[in-house]
């Protein structure tokens, strides 16, 4: 069970697995319903409107790898999904549920039960009613599942309501853009919904609800390149032709669906779908390496049926891993004119430069940042600004000073220094990290790192220094002493 559960599952990715048993399941409206006593989160439930299950077919779901038949356009697999998934998030899982011509029954894993005796408990029928009687008609009419999780892991302790609002608040944005992106193809559909839902459980009161948007990859309004997309066609000895969409985004994009997803770095590349759900968002499966002027370059690879050995999911369905068949097989990928797959890289390669030679600014080379910056900021000035090639990164981080100075610069040590005891009054009295306050480090590297590239400082430069240390620091000593007060 230990092996079982240390999966990797992330949370969004082990909530999707379970939302891709209720799509299994036929069901057209998926509630995911987090109970709140008071100011401490108690269970997590997943609620669907399928078609149920008996107790056969529970118990079958609820065994370990349990054998039953996946239809051709299922998202299940291996039979191990909603138990490893789970139990890598919390202490225990419920599974109620009821079809049409069956009354409502339950299963129940609990962790300390299967390790010490591999048990699964049957839930008390009283209880397996109760729970599909608390949410008939929103969404379970007829039939449905519930799916509960007690003692999860991730949830906050005795941190007071501050904290687990912003738990939710983080975790439900995280969980929005996950599902919107992996399910976005079923979420464009009209007759599938996903639901976020947070109650108190003392007042009964709904303090937040609202449904999950579709975050299409390749929802661009207008292409990057008239020639595009175009369809390759990949020749596989194993799993037969597979087909390849090319699609080159608008340069500058600030959709959602196009920045919001990850850093452009990773998000380049291939989209894995099998069965409209999307397996893998990025990465170029070691047929190359990501690179800025690539990342226009978004690739939807349907995944065949018969993908055999070419083609291997994760358990998770987090990514997938392809065999040199494939890469070997993109060199000769041609699209019904003869353009070869390689022309479609340099065409994106091509409209990512003109762009920014478009923008009629040619800015010069920086040394790039380093360690106290947040990878998203990091690839954002790197877009907008060329690296010098073989500088040591400027790092940004907070040290102790013996003057109230706000900042420092170390020249041997390539490092932009912050004054440790204005930290506290900078975070609003949150706890730091390695990365903290991006705002502050990134406005101090644009105003500083061309002191880093100049072999000494002259008079009008260590006026403008003497200027913004003088003003930075009135800032930070006002900020000190509002926290104080």
């Amino acid at each position: 069970m230990e092996a079982l559960t240390s999966q990797g599952y992330g949370f969004d990715a082990a909530i999707a697995d379970l939302v891709d048993n209720s799509i299994d399941a036929g069901a057209r409206d998926v509630v995911i319903h987090f109970l709140r006593d008071g100011d401490r989160l108690v269970s997590l439930l997943i609620i669907d409107d399928g078609r149920g299950m008996t107790e056969d077919e529970l118990d079958i779901a609820m065994t370990v790898g349990g054998r039953r038949d996946y239809s051709a356009g299922s998202l299940g697999m291996f039979g191990t999904g909603l138990k490893s998934a789970s139990l890598s998030h919390a202490a225990a899982v419920t599974v109620v549920s009821r079809t049409r011509t069956s009354r409502p029954a339950g299963r129940q894993w609990v962790m300390e039960h299967a390790k010490s005796g591999f048990q699964c408990d049957i839930v008390e029928p009283g209880y397996a009613q109760q729970l599909i009687d608390r949410y008939n008609g929103n969404p379970i009419t007829w039939q449905g599942t519930v799916v509960r999780w007690d003692g999860v892991k991730d949830f906050p302790r005795n941190g007071g309501l501050e904290q687990t609002e912003r738990y939710l608040s983080r975790t439900i944005n995280s969980l929005s853009m996950h599902l919107g992106l992996q399910l976005h193809r079923y979420l464009a559909r009209e007759n599938f919904n996903i639901t976020i839902a947070v109650e108190d459980i003392t007042s009964g009161t709904v303090v937040m609800d609202f449904g999950v948007l579709p975050v299409d990859p390749f929802g661009y309004p207008v292409t990057g390149n008239q020639d595009f997309p175009r369809t390759f066609t990949v020749d596989l000895p194993a799993a037969g032709p597979t087909q390849l969409s090319a699609h080159i985004w608008p340069p500058k994009s600030s959709l959602p669906q196009f920045r919001a997803i990850g850093s452009l770095q990773s998000t380049q590349g291939f989209y894995l779908y099998r069965n409209d759900r999307l397996v893998q968002a990025g990465g170029w499966n070691n047929y190359r390496q990501p690179e800025q002027h690539l990342v226009l370059a978004r690739v939807a690879v349907e995944l065949p049926d018969n993908a055999g050995h070419t083609f291997r999911l994760t358990v998770k369905k987090d990514g997938v891993e392809v065999s040199p068949e494939f890469i070997a097989a993109l060199d000769t990928a041609v699209d019904d004119t003869g353009t070869k797959f390689a022309e479609y890289l340099t065409a994106a390669d091509h409209t990512y430069r003109e762009a920014r030679k478009r923008a009629g600014v040619e800015r010069k080379p920086v040394i790039p940042p380093g360690k106290g910056l947040d990878s998203s900021v990091r690839e954002a000035i790197s877009e907008e600004l060329p690296y010098l090639i073989g500088e040591e990164p400027i790092a940004l981080r907070w040290e102790p000073f013996e003057t109230d100075a706000f900042f420092d610069l170390d020249r041997e040590g390539r490092a932009i220094l912050l004054n440790q005891r204005y930290r506290a009054a900078i975070l609003g009295g949150r706890r730091g990290g390695l990365n903290d306050a991006p705002v502050i480090k990134s406005l101090l590297y644009l105003m500083l790192h061309e002191v880093f590239q100049r072999d000494r400082t002259g008079p009008r430069e260590k006026d403008t220094l003497a200027l913004w240390q003088s003003v930075l620091t009135a800032a930070a000593r006002t900020e000190q002493a509002r926290l104080e007060v």
